[in-house]
């Protein structure tokens, strides 16, 4: 071997270890990247969820969308509009959605009549969302003068449960007032005409009604009574297929909830645009409002309590569900483990 020969060498071997050792931090990379959901050599996928265009509850799903949450995750959402929480859900088990927005009671009664619901968490909660709305010249002044007034409810809705756990807290019984099921858009007139005393019912129609009304009339709202969490769901078959699609879905919608949570005022502009709730009174109440990812011992008890209500009132069949089974803990502990605190 001439001499400095092996210099030359030494440096094509130190060449060649370089060039591998960089090749080989680029292909980590990359697979951080995919697992993380930000590669760009694969195409997002299609994820369509179901939302109540105008709830503000929904905050979380649509500041993810417009904010372009969803796309730096690898999910090209699609927003699917529907009118309630109820018809949301609906979409999710009949295929027309992958995910759908909706409370606890249309979940509860979803899961009674055996439809296959897998909650993966909640994005909103409010204990100032339901209430009771009084005419004026009623002679209700608040719950505990309820007695033998005429109250105007939503058979079968969240309104409903709240208006039974008022008048449990006065001690009174359903058969200690008259109840008249109607719906959302009939409450103004019905009160108007004075054909009820009262309304049980949830923002933006509380508001929304009492606009109507001129203004006039009361709102007590169900404040240490009850408490709507407000969820992400899909069909268990879809749920338990789709872990890693998931994941990227509850980054998004986690980024979400801390802009509408953050940014009262931008949220509230794009609350306004995109959703365009009824009346004004939500964004007075915006304060009061949660918006978070969770999975919280909560949701437990609520769907639990709403359970034993429905059966009691036969508004439901069957026995008691075991409720962990409707809910998938792991895409959210993998993305937010400290979000989980549901003990199971």
């Amino acid at each position: 071997m001439l001499h400095g020969e092996g210099r030359v060498l030494d440096r094509t071997l130190q060449r060649r270890l370089i060039s591998l050792v960089l090749a080989a931090a680029v292909a980590a990379a990359g697979i951080y990247a995919w697992r993380e959901g930000g590669s760009s050599s694969l195409p997002p996928e299609t994820v369509v969820i179901a939302i109540s265009a105008s709830y503000v509850g929904s905050c979380p799903v649509v500041a993810a969308q417009e904010r372009g949450f969803f796309s730096r995750a690898g999910v090209n959402a699609q927003l699917q509009p529907h009118p309630s929480g109820k018809s949301a859900l609906a979409a999710s088990m009949q295929g027309k959605a992958q995910l759908a927005t909706a409370a606890d009671i249309p979940i509860m009664f979803a899961i009674m009549e055996q439809e296959p619901v897998s909650v993966i968490a909640t994005i909103f909660k409010s204990d100032r969302d339901h209430g009771l709305l009084a005419r004026p010249g009623s002679g209700v002044t608040g719950p505990a003068s309820l007695k033998g007034k005429r109250i105007g409810v939503s058979f079968g809705t969240s309104a409903h449960f709240v208006l039974n756990a008022i008048l449990n807290r006065q001690l009174l019984a359903t058969t200690d007032v008259t109840l008249r099921n109607m719906q959302a858009d009939q409450f103004a007139a019905a009160l108007d005409k004075g054909e009820v005393d009262v309304v049980s019912t949830w923002e933006p129609y509380l508001g929304t009604v009492q606009s109507q009304l001129g203004g006039k009339g009361t709102v007590f709202y169900a404040e240490d009574l009850y408490e709507i969490p407000y969820n992400l769901a899909g069909s268990r078959e879809y749920v338990v297929s789709h872990p890693e699609t998931l994941k990227k879905v509850l980054r998004a919608v986690i980024q979400g909830a801390t802009w509408c949570r953050d940014e009262p005022a931008a949220a509230q502009a794009l609350v306004a645009k995109l959703m365009k709730p009824q009346g004004e009174q939500w964004r007075a109440l915006w304060p009061t409002y949660r918006f978070g990812v969770s999975l919280d011992q909560g949701l437990l008890l609520a769907l639990e309590d709403e359970t034993r209500w429905a059966l009691a009132n036969k508004l439901a069949s069957g026995p008691m569900p075991n409720y962990l089974n409707a809910i998938d803990f792991k895409p959210l502990k993998a993305v937010a483990p400290g979000a989980v605190t549901i003990i199971h």
